[in-house]
């Protein structure tokens, strides 16, 4: 007997026990975050949905209009711009309607500002909060991380600037910190607001303070963007809270058990400092240094996501470890032989250099036009290079993962 197994209190679960309480292979999807370029995803997870709805409900094209995302996926995890678009999926979204609003939020919250606006939105939230809210409420009611609220399990990474640590929130009903009984309860805090925390990037969004416990102001903590924790990728940090004993999920393990499909928002390489001029550009390359850190976590967390799972589909990492992608001859190995790895994992992402748009076969496009994180002028140009990597997903990528039922909670 395994003495670190926790119970599970299904009674928590609400609408959501009948779907979770069978144990069955799992499924999980990750955002990353990126600013404007989260319009990137969001053509990728359109080709999905379109696959897998048509995978399910071949033929009847009123069960094809109903599906969702959140129907395949058993858990849901996003940062930053990752958790505005999970937050819907995650809520029974189409992708179409994440879509619409996405496009309207991202021109008023990156359009560029002059310094004295810019200084200004540290005091001023009002319009991005009223969307959010609007976002995220039926019927006048604010949603939160109760299972009343959403269809499928859902994880958004934060950062608490007070304790100057990452704090992944999940709306897992057994999690410590999710006990009704507690008035610390993360599932009573406001969808829009965990929302707000995980993308409150600097400058262009003001922290914002979350009050845990209303009557215990110790527990009112800063939030900051989550894309400033070593999870900018959720990957690998989904797979750990619904594995490990710690955060009381504790779903199996196993290429048969679990699915991870992870969305990028793109990539350049950040350029450094010549060996000929050591000293040089010293002062542009101080400003770099977030961005070029907050890339080198993304590549960490998706190594350790192709190393102890195994990787189905992903570009190359770099010149020295390639993609992979388990070969045997020169030719991937297929699911049906099982390797013992933890999980099947697919990544999509693009790569904004001039090799990897024309692989996209994307000529019209230069790279330095849509590798900014905040340029609202490039939002057609990321719908296209989405558009060209969303047509490289394979539902075969998912292996078996694809025959499972699906689960429509009402």
């Amino acid at each position: 007997m395994n003495n670190n197994v926790v119970a599970t209190d299904w009674e928590r679960w609400g609408p959501l026990r009948a779907r979770y309480e069978t144990e069955r292979p799992r499924r999980m999807l990750s955002l990353d975050g990126g600013g404007i370029r989260g319009i990137l995803s969001l053509q990728v997870l359109k080709q999905m949905e379109t696959l897998l709805a048509d995978h399910y409900h071949r033929g009847d094209a009123a069960a094809q209009a109903g599906f969702r995302l959140c129907h395949f996926f058993d858990y849901i995890g996003g940062t930053s711009t990752g958790a505005i678009i999970a937050a819907g999926l995650a809520r029974g979204m189409s992708v179409a309607d994440i879509e619409v609003f996405y496009s309207d939020f991202g021109k008023e919250a990156f359009t560029k500002r002059s310094l004295f606006e810019r200084w200004k939105s540290l005091y001023e939230n009002g319009p991005l909060e009223a969307k959010l809210k609007g976002a995220f409420a039926v019927n006048g009611r604010l949603d939160t991380l109760e299972p009343r609220c959403l269809k499928t399990l859902l994880l958004v990474v934060t950062k608490n600037l007070t304790t100057d640590s990452a704090w992944p929130i999940s709306s897992n009903p057994n999690a410590r910190y999710n006990d009704p009984a507690s008035p610390q309860n993360n599932l009573k805090i406001p969808l829009w607001q965990i929302v707000r925390a995980s993308a409150a990037a600097p400058v262009y969004f003001p922290p914002e303070v979350v009050a845990l416990d209303p009557v215990n102001p110790t527990k009112t903590f800063v939030f900051v963007d989550g894309g400033t924790t070593p999870y900018n990728h959720p990957g690998f940090v989904m797979v750990r809270m619904a594995t490990t004993q710690p955060y009381r999920l504790q779903w199996r393990m196993g290429e048969e058990q679990l699915l991870l499909v992870s969305i990028g928002t793109g990539w350049s390489p950040v350029a450094g400092i010549s060996a000929a001029e050591p000293e040089a550009n010293l002062v542009a390359a101080g400003l770099t240094t977030l961005s070029s850190l907050m890339r080198h976590a993304e590549v960490d967390q998706d190594t350790n996501c192709r190393v102890f799972g195994r990787c189905q589909y992903g570009h190359v990492l770099d010149r020295e470890i390639g993609d992979l992608i388990p070969r045997r001859d020169g030719k991937p190995i297929p699911l049906s032989e099982n390797l013992g790895r933890g999980f099947v994992y697919c990544r999509y992402d693009a790569e904004f250099t001039r090799e990897g748009l024309d692989a996209l076969k994307l000529t019209s496009i230069e790279p330095k036009d849509v590798s900014g994180m905040d340029k609202v002028s490039s939002m057609p140009q990321l719908t296209d290079i989405g558009a060209a990597l969303a047509r490289r997903v394979d539902l075969s990528h998912f292996g078996s993962f694809i025959d499972a039922p699906l689960d429509v909670v009402p």
